[in-house]
């Protein structure tokens, strides 16, 4: 009976095997013949910004490269959630990529963990990292006397819940940056939230507000005509844009705070189609031309390997987390 069973059971293993070879050579298929159709690329912000400027570079290159048109479609909403949730429910093919960012796939998902649509790093695959933007640490200099991140520091100790700091926006980076500061150094400060920077620096630069820790777009200005004060950038590096304004991790270890923006598509895209990508913007981030252009924007361009990026968006995430709930941060 055993013998009868089993080549009844041959065309079935047969099939199997077929079945697994073809999945097996699936990537490589994948690889060899991508793309064959045009390639979506969602950007979840409004067109004209920083990262909207960033995105179309990049698709222009690809386009280039590939042979393909690369079609940029603006999908902004909800802290950037409304284009990357449409990038994690596509067809994980290789034809619909985003440029996911710190908002979307890190800060937002730990502050609103039971309303977000999608896992911001479980639901995509990470392509490359794009650049990334540092704040700057910046107070009044009217009203604050530190001239150090130490005596900054100090000074939150000597007027505990007295001092306050605006941001952009509850579970913004400015807000969780700030947070993160103030958890490192067991110092208090009041928070006044607003809607977006422009509104935030003119308080500030009344002494409304007397600290805040933005972009540097927004903050350098203000620092060259004196009105406001630097007191650290919060990468871990040195900026390119002040390479004399000393990291806040060189007060604070293993401080680092800086949006960025990435190239991703959804999970279970080909890693044969995820690599080729990978590689076609990375070398495109490296070219001098490309730096340069970022730059101009107050990016710090990097070019990451999927595996670094991936690592990345983790890290990011646990970060965020751990800062929301130690912070005890609600949305609005």
């Amino acid at each position: 009976m055993s013998r009868t069973i089993s080549r009844r059971l041959v065309p079935f293993a047969l099939a199997a095997l077929a079945a697994a070879a073809t999945l097996a050579s699936a990537p490589a298929m994948a690889q060899a013949g991508y793309p064959l159709r045009p390639i979506k690329f969602i950007v979840p912000v409004p067109p004209g910004g920083a990262a909207d400027v960033m995105s179309r570079m990049v698709a222009e290159h690809l386009q280039a490269r590939l042979g393909q048109t690369v079609t940029v479609e603006n999908r902004p909403g909800a802290g950037s959630s409304l284009g990357m949730d449409a990038v994690a429910k596509a067809a994980p093919d290789g034809y619909t990529i985003g440029m996911g960012n710190i908002a979307a796939n890190a800060i937002n998902p730990a502050v609103r963990p039971s309303a977000f649509p999608y896992q911001p790093v479980k639901d995509f695959a990470a392509i490359s990292l794009v650049g990334v933007t540092p704040l700057v640490l910046a107070v009044n200099a009217e009203k604050v006397p530190a001239r150090t991140l130490a005596e900054f520091v100090a000074y939150l100790k000597a007027n505990p819940g007295k001092v306050a700091y605006g941001s952009s926006g509850i579970g913004s980076s400015l807000h969780l940056g700030m947070e993160l500061l103030l958890q490192r150094t067991g110092t208090q400060a009041i928070h006044v939230p607003y809607k977006g920077s422009a509104p935030m620096v003119t308080d500030l630069l009344s002494g409304q507000v007397v600290a805040t820790m933005d972009a540097a777009t927004t903050t350098w200005p203000h620092v060259q005509t004196g009105k406001l004060r630097a007191l650290g950038v919060s990468s871990a590096q040195r900026a390119f844009f002040a390479p004399e304004l000393a990291p806040i991790a060189d007060t604070i270890p293993g401080f680092d705070v800086k949006p960025w923006h990435g190239v991703m598509a959804p999970a279970g895209t080909p890693q044969a189609i995820v690599d080729r990508l990978s590689s076609e913007i990375q070398a495109f981030v490296a070219q001098p031309a490309t730096q340069a252009k970022l730059r101009e924007r107050g990016v710090v361009p990097v070019g990451s390997s999927a595996r670094d990026f991936s690592q990345t968006m983790n890290d990011e995430f646990e970060l965020f987390k751990k800062v929301v709930k130690d912070a005890n941060i609600k949305p609005e």
